[in-house]
């Protein structure tokens, strides 16, 4: 299953306790769905949850029995509820505060999300009807997708009120509105019913920091052992140049000593190579010699 079926599945697993709620989630799941009119009702999900979620649903919010899903060849498996009876769609316009017939505009009705309860189970509702979430090894993206000009305008401001800062787009005829911040999404889907999904995200991001920061130091360390074979090559060209002048037996017994242990050892950083000096001598101090060989051994 994708993530975002995982995370369906999760929040049908929420009780329809609250009949406002009910409503709310219903209401949520009617302006996210697949048509949503005067002539009827059209439901199509791959979710096997949200199906089986749907009839208990209408039932808790609206008092009525939803006809049984069907599934076609052309529907590619995905599960379909239609509602065309005349009297159940005027009493589901009236409870979700529509007039039913002719010149019907889709608005949130404000009046049954008074109580913060009562917005999640709404938003929840759009999520199982109309949403989506990308799985967060990927990337981090949730959106809630509708054909209502006027739906999309408030629920972004329903969202704001609620502290989130959510993002619009179109899609072909449909109105998006979208999160990339993995915060919010963490956050809204533990608001809705689903922590273990946000969870989920949480580890993903966490894994990821923490593959990004092995990267940064073994790239690192690669670059550093670049640098280190590159100076100790350039140091090995200038000792053998000075070895064949003549000029290597001449120099002080300090910079014999660095030019024999750097050919002996080519592939020691200088704090492997000044350690075997005798005595021993620091980091810069080797560093200065073979520094000293690589300059007299250019300027031969």
């Amino acid at each position: 299953m994708s993530f975002s079926a995982d995370v369906k599945a999760e929040l049908c697993r929420t009780r329809l306790t609250r009949a406002c709620c009910a409503r709310a989630e219903a209401c949520g799941v009617l302006l996210y769905c697949n048509q949503f009119s005067a002539q009827g009702i059209k439901i199509v999900t791959e979710s096997a949850d949200f199906s089986a979620r749907l009839p208990q649903l209408f039932r808790r919010a609206f008092q009525i029995t939803l006809p049984p899903k069907t599934e076609t060849e052309s529907s590619g498996g995905k599960q379909i509820f239609l509602l065309e009876d005349s009297e159940k769609l005027a009493r589901i316009w009236e409870v979700c505060g529509g007039a039913f017939g002719g010149g019907i505009a889709h608005h949130i009705n404000f009046a049954f999300l008074e109580d913060e309860h009562c917005r999640l189970a709404f938003l929840r509702g759009a999520f199982l009807s109309g949403g989506s979430v990308t799985d967060p090894q990927k990337s981090y993206h949730l959106e809630l997708v509708t054909s209502h000009y006027f739906v999309n305008r408030e629920l972004t401001a329903l969202l704001l009120d609620m502290g989130y800062h959510p993002k619009d787009t179109t899609r072909k005829s449909n109105y998006v509105t979208y999160f990339k911040q993995s915060e919010y999404i963490e956050d809204l889907l533990t608001s809705i019913g689903a922590p273990i999904s946000a969870m989920a995200i949480m580890n993903a991001k966490v894994e990821k920091n923490l593959r990004n920061g092995i990267n940064r130091r073994v790239n690192c360390d690669a670059a550093n052992a670049d640098k280190t074979v590159d100076a100790a090559q350039e140091q090995l060209v200038s000792i053998r140049s000075l070895a064949t002048s003549g000029q290597l037996e001449s120099l002080g017994e300090k910079l014999q000593e660095a030019a024999r242990l750097r050919q002996a050892h080519p592939e020691l950083s200088l704090s492997d190579l000044a350690a075997l000096c005798q005595p021993p001598v620091t980091k810069s101090c080797l560093n200065h010699r073979l520094r000293k060989l690589v300059s007299l051994g250019k300027d031969r």
